[in-house]
């Protein structure tokens, strides 16, 4: 996008609502590279020696074992992710307006580049393209839309929380660490645009008594996404 569409795009908006979107703009441009250069470094470590096991055989998708494993727990998250923010951008929501829409057409980038970071990272050890089932979900109303967004957003922080001691290649450790972050960006504009200018973006129900973002096993984090894909999920070796 040149300057000259940027500035038509944010015209009428007030000074600081400019400045935010410029910045997850640059941020945007700054978060493609990054991958890109990360998926060199993680593809490179996986090799056929890592392990033995092709996840995503049968009618259950098996995520694997070891670091695979790990990573392809993230992968199907970001899958999930990524289906979803291109559903909402696809058919917005009823009175969405255009700051709303930039934000999360930015989220949905953002998605799009970790899924196929992940999946060129893992190559044939990859699972498949899986499935999702939104029909829970009314695209067509705002509060359903930022509702599920939360429950995607603080999942998947709270995944790479939890996934994160199970990774042995610090490589791969260094890699997730920069994708939560993000992670966590996503979460906290989106608990801002369901309650604006409050301290819901760092409540007391995702973070701990330390300060710190709560971790959550697999396990359980598979649990509670499983009714937003068609796919069943099993990620009982993940990490071991």
């Amino acid at each position: 996008m040149n300057k000259h569409t940027e500035t038509k795009k944010t015209s009428g908006k007030g000074e600081g609502e400019i400045t935010s979107v410029v910045n997850r703009r640059l941020f945007l441009r700054s978060a493609g590279l990054a991958t890109s250069l990360g998926t060199i470094v993680i593809a490179a470590g996986c090799n056929d020696d890592d392990d033995p096991m092709i996840p995503g055989s049968g009618d259950t998708v098996d995520l694997g074992s070891g670091d695979v494993g790990v990573l392809n727990y993230a992968y199907a998250l970001e899958q999930l992710e990524a289906a979803f923010y291109t559903q909402v951008i696809a058919t917005p929501y009823t009175g969405i307006t255009d700051a709303e829409k930039t934000i999360l057409t930015d989220i949905r980038d953002h998605e799009i580049i970790h899924r196929d970071f992940f999946k060129a990272a893992l190559g044939d050890k990859a699972i498949k393209g899986l499935t999702p089932n939104f029909a829970a979900i009314d695209f067509t109303k705002k509060d359903a839309v930022l509702g599920a967004a939360k429950l995607f957003e603080d999942t998947g922080v709270a995944a790479y929380n939890g996934a994160g001691k199970l990774l042995k290649d610090p490589n791969y450790l260094l890699l997730a660490g920069k994708i939560v972050s993000v992670e966590a960006r996503h979460a906290a504009v989106i608990r801002d645009l369901i309650n604006p200018k409050s301290a819901d973006f760092a409540g007391d129900d995702i973070i701990d008594a330390n300060g710190m973002d709560k971790a959550v096993a697999p396990a359980d984090i598979l649990s509670a996404v499983k009714g937003y894909v068609k796919d069943t999920i099993t990620g009982a070796n993940v990490g071991k």
